[in-house]
């Protein structure tokens, strides 16, 4: 249901549609440039732990513009934290296009990451906004589903401007799609939060909010769920790129059309929970994904210790894996934003700067482990599913 008075009419499928579409920088701007890495190895005379470092970056920059920009979104409103970030987010992809080296391009993507951010917390804290209970689950489904629509389409589109060009026109295409969304912001989304709902603005007021959801248990769970589930993503994002064109020997635009099946997996798995949300329990639900999710990356490990894995049985079982975060975030999300409420903004920092942060973490380890084999890996994605395993456990009773 509708919850609250707008400063402009809201046009439901408009506004989901350009939320969306800012919640979709993020697997845009590392899905599109991942066939690229070995390219970009090449290019900037670095190696992988330094491509993996501009990743890892862009992640960081997103887990703190995201712990940064909800809360103050929360004083300031939603528009004008929508418009800034997707104004410079454009700006810093022009910079990443014309960085002649590895650190300044790793600078360029914090920064991006960092203006990014605003777009992905302050599109969950509108829905909240707007929307409560099943029916706010619902509009979570469909931001991911609609979201899951960059990682199919991202490496595709990135490969295809490899094939033709080279990686800096990966971020200029990034340029123009941080251009459409100023302009989807502009006519779009209206003004969710009212005057009389916002909040003080400060970095104490700020970790105040933050404190006050964290000291509860079950917030606490649901945002290490979260933070778990950036652990799985983030080392299949980092990794899978060297192990399936590296290792088994994919082209990059092969590697593209395997990434894009597992990205299938996540709209499958967020498509389930839509259907399903109001109708079962979201606790259950929540809990169903991490054991599915534990289950898969388990046979992938083994299957990969025994020496059984290869480029199909790795394939198939990251499509479950992957395809089960689909599920789990939305579930997370819908849990996590009803809990803290009075605080959407912060509540949606926590949910999303935790994950990044994590994610941020795992990436160049996986580099730095190891990316000649694929077990590294698989055992980063199976670890990021026994945290949110536990985090959830954490919950209950």
């Amino acid at each position: 249901m509708v919850r609250v008075r707008t400063e402009a009419p809201v046009r439901p499928r408009l506004l989901l549609f350009v939320l969306a579409a800012l919640t979709a920088v993020a697997p845009f701007a590392t899905d599109m440039y991942v066939p690229g890495f070995p390219e970009l190895t090449r290019s900037l005379n670095t190696d992988s732990a330094g491509v993996q470092l501009s990743m890892t970056a862009f992640l960081l920059g997103l887990a703190v513009g995201q712990i940064v920009l909800g809360p103050i979104s929360d004083a300031l409103g939603r528009r004008p934290l929508l418009l800034f970030g997707a104004a410079l987010f454009t700006v810093f992809s022009v910079v990443c296009a014309l960085a002649p080296g590895i650190e300044v391009l790793v600078a360029a993507r914090l920064l991006q990451g960092f203006t990014g951010a605003a777009g992905i917390v302050v599109a969950r804290a509108v829905v909240a906004d707007v929307y409560e209970g099943a029916a706010a689950a619902r509009r979570f489904s469909t931001l991911v589903v609609i979201t899951s629509v960059a990682p199919i389409a991202a490496p595709v589109l990135g490969g295809g401007i490899l094939a033709v060009s080279s990686w800096p026109f990966v971020f200029v295409a990034l340029a123009l799609f941080g251009l459409l969304l100023v302009a989807g912001v502009l006519g779009g989304v209206p003004e969710t939060l009212p005057p009389e709902r916002r909040h003080a603005a400060g970095i104490g007021a700020t970790f105040r909010a933050m404190g006050r959801l964290l000291s509860r248990r079950t917030m606490a769970g649901y945002v290490l769920v979260a933070s778990c589930n950036g652990i799985s993503l983030f080392a299949y994002i980092a990794g899978s790129s060297f192990v399936f064109e590296d290792l088994y020997g994919a082209s990059a635009t092969q590697y593209s059309l395997i990434f894009a099946t597992n990205a299938l997996g996540m709209l499958a798995g967020a498509t389930i929970f839509g259907r399903l949300a109001g109708r079962v329990r979201p606790r259950l639900l929540l809990a169903s994904g991490v054991l599915f999710g534990l289950i898969a990356a388990a046979l992938l490990v083994v299957l990969l210790v025994s020496g059984l894995g290869g480029l199909v049985s790795t394939w198939v079982l990251l499509f479950f894996a992957i395809g089960t975060l689909g599920f789990l975030i939305p579930s997370v999300t819908t849990l996590g934003q009803e809990y803290g409420r009075e605080a959407s903004g912060a509540a949606s920092a926590l949910l999303g700067g935790g994950m990044f942060v994590l994610g941020a973490i795992a990436s160049p380890l996986v580099g730095a482990i190891g990316v000649d084999n694929a077990l590294p890996m698989a055992v980063f994605v199976l670890v990021g599913f026994a945290g949110s395993g536990l985090a959830f456990a954490s919950t209950l009773g």
